[in-house]
């Protein structure tokens, strides 16, 4: 009987060995696989990292050039007079005379070209105090009246 029991459980090991064998296979396998994509992985990295430095170039090369640009500019107006008329205070007013003034105008038989003040009275002489002031600003912003 003992030899029975014996042989029972010298079974009973070598099946829980195999059992052990084939779940290290297959955790093997397993490690295997990971090894094989982490390999993969690490390949995108250091082409990733060697394309990094060229990129990082460029930028700086752009951020030179736009740093060179700024400078230059900067030059530039620094070196202009403020005399000059683009930065005068009236370079930025209004260049035209409003419809209604310029159909007035015309009517009364005046070319808006260059206005003489004789003329520009008598035919504003129509309106009250106040029409006039305002003709004659509107005139003088769009530099049709000296």
């Amino acid at each position: 009987m003992e030899s029975q029991t014996s042989e029972v459980r010298q079974g009973e090991v070598m099946a829980g060995i195999e059992r052990m064998e084939t779940r290290l296979e297959a955790a093997a396998s397993l490690v295997e696989r990971a090894v094989a994509l982490l390999e993969e992985r690490e390949g995108e990295v250091r082409r990733l990292v060697a394309a990094a430095p060229t990129h990082e170039a460029e930028l700086e090369q752009k951020l030179q050039a736009a740093e060179q640009q700024i400078a230059e500019l900067k030059a530039q107006m620094e070196s202009r007079p403020e005399s000059q008329p683009e930065f005068s205070p009236q370079a930025s007013a209004r260049k035209t005379v409003p419809a209604a003034a310029a159909q007035f105008l015309s009517k009364q038989g005046i070319a808006l070209e260059h206005v003489e003040a004789g003329a520009l009275d008598a035919a504003l002489s129509s309106l009250s105090i106040e029409q006039r002031i305002a003709v004659k600003a509107q005139l003088l912003r769009a530099g049709v009246v000296s």
